[in-house]
């Protein structure tokens, strides 16, 4: 969903609450539906607790306090080494349901996607967190893996079987797989937030997805990126 359309829903249903409270007030007065109910009007979500924004669409992303435990419980080591790592050894965009994961991610991610036969997005709306451009055509929109495979390598995933690895580059239960524009997945490349970040107003989230992901998968930090990760969550309050 749009902010301009999440704008739009929230101010109609804040002006039908209003117009019906008007309309049957009496000696207790006025009475509007709470924050959290707006937020659950105007998503058909109810509103986040405590963690990333409600703009997010990546599924299972941890709240503020939860994400500050995880932090807490990676393991802090050296970067590994690149010996032998190649985007091969993850076999990702595999198919289920009729759809390749990538094209999960887009549906998902998306707002009015409509898909042909193949489950291909042939019209829609994109929405990239990291950058704030706003995309309208599925060729433009890159799927990030948030903790990039490279960097997953290098901080323990060289020592897994051919199997955890395709779980990891396909995993659509954890906040991994984002839809973005090119530009901002070029430049973050294999890079973590201690070497790159997207635009601030989404550090909050995205250091809640990358520590999220590199706790369920076991993963360690480096110094550096913990103490990134760190300050980036310090954002979400």
């Amino acid at each position: 969903m749009t902010r301009m359309r999440r704008h739009q829903l929230i101010v109609g249903t804040l002006a039908v609450a209003l117009a019906a409270t008007l309309t049957g007030c009496g000696e207790e007065g006025l009475s509007l539906p709470s924050p959290e109910e707006i937020s659950e009007s105007a998503t058909g979500d109810p509103a986040p607790e405590g963690g990333g924004s409600s703009e997010t669409t990546l599924p299972n992303l941890p709240g503020a306090q939860e994400g500050r435990t995880m932090l807490g419980e990676l393991t802090v080591a050296e970067e590994g080494s690149m010996a032998g790592y190649s985007r091969d050894e993850f076999p990702h965009w595999q198919s289920t349901e009729g759809c390749t994961a990538r094209q999960h991610v887009l549906i998902r991610d998306g707002v009015d996607v409509q898909t042909d036969d193949n489950c291909q997005p042939q019209q829609g709306e994109w929405y990239s967190e990291f950058d704030g451009e706003t995309l309208t055509a599925a060729a433009d929109v890159d799927i990030d893996h948030i903790v990039p495979l490279a960097a997953a390598w290098r901080s323990g995933a060289d020592s897994w079987d051919r199997e955890r690895r395709r779980e990891f580059g396909n995993d659509l239960e954890n906040p991994q797989l984002i839809a973005v524009s090119q530009p901002s997945n070029r430049s973050k490349g294999d890079q973590t937030p201690a070497d790159w970040r997207p635009m601030e107003s989404y550090w909050c989230d995205y250091a809640l997805a990358w520590t999220a992901t590199k706790h369920t998968y076991e993963l360690t930090v480096t110094d550096e990126e913990h103490e990134a990760l760190t300050e980036m969550l310090d954002t979400c309050g």
